[in-house]
């Protein structure tokens, strides 16, 4: 496995692969991996024949007041995780290779709709700067299959509406949220959590568990589901930032007739913000 800091020697290596028929995949990380990033590659393995993994901890999806600087850069324990895992190749840019001209003025990705409220609305900015590092990617390393987590899935969903717009060739594939065996999402962040906290966070999967109990038993008074849910999530020790129910494909609110709902949450433990989703059947 090798490790690539820069795109012209990226290119040189895919095109060599490229010539052997090789079938290209790609799994953009920001690094700190955990089981859930490595699930992801195997995903990607089982579908192409040579895997890609980036690691860049991109600013342009940081704001002002979020964990930029402190974000975890372990490239070295991730780059022995991953040849674990069997991966073909590491890509780990710096910021100027990225952005050689800077960000000030850089050509910006925004997709509309889809990004706009959840977390588009506690993040400003946030879904331009993660559409234009993944369609630099895209086009850099111009994979068959590009591999994304549900955890994140309004991030998915914003990828997924911006490849099919640009008629971006890479097939970008969902993989299933990786959990802790008390049910809490794998995350790069739950490392911040205090003992305590970390205590008290699967109570943010119990909750969405609830609402999906009471949607399946058929209640459907939406806001009154919500409310009450969002209440318990204040008196186990959360912060709620969302609640929300959509409608899983478009993300637009539920309505009557929607039979395909997700239940999408972010809170805040301390100053970690965990984020969590639940899928859920009404037909």
């Amino acid at each position: 496995m090798n490790t690539l800091h820069s795109i012209a020697q990226l290119r040189a290596a895919l095109a060599r692969a490229r010539q052997e028929n090789k079938r290209i995949g790609l799994v953009p990380t920001m690094g700190n991996l955990h089981e859930g990033h490595i699930a992801l590659v195997a995903k990607a393995l089982q579908r192409t024949d040579y895997v890609v993994v980036s690691i860049f901890v991109n600013p342009l999806q940081f704001g002002a007041n979020e964990d930029l600087d402190s974000y975890p850069r372990t490239l070295a324990e991730d780059q022995r995780k991953l040849l674990d895992a069997g991966a073909h190749m590491v890509f780990a840019p710096n910021v100027s290779e990225m952005y050689p001209e800077g960000m000030d003025g850089h050509t910006l990705i925004s997709v509309p709709v889809v990004s706009e409220g959840l977390c588009g609305a506690s993040r400003p900015g946030h879904f331009n700067g993660v559409s234009t590092v993944v369609g630099k990617l895209l086009n850099i390393v111009q994979p068959d299959l590009a591999v994304f987590g549900e955890k994140d899935f309004q991030q998915l969903a914003v990828i997924r509406k911006m490849a099919h717009d640009l008629c971006l060739p890479a097939q970008i594939m969902g993989a299933p949220i990786v959990r802790a065996e008390d049910g809490l999402a794998l995350s790069s962040r739950n490392g911040y959590l205090s003992e305590e906290q970390r205590r008290i966070a699967p109570h943010l999967h119990q909750t969405l568990q609830q609402i999906q109990q009471q949607l399946e038993s058929g209640r459907r008074d939406f806001p009154a589901i919500i409310e009450e849910a969002r209440l318990a999530l204040v008196e186990a020790g959360f912060q709620p930032d969302y609640l929300d129910l959509r409608e899983a494909e478009t993300l637009q609110p539920v309505a009557a007739d929607t039979q395909d709902v997700v239940i999408l949450a972010a809170a805040f433990l301390g100053t970690t913000r965990l984020i969590d989703n639940l899928r859920v059947s009404l037909a």
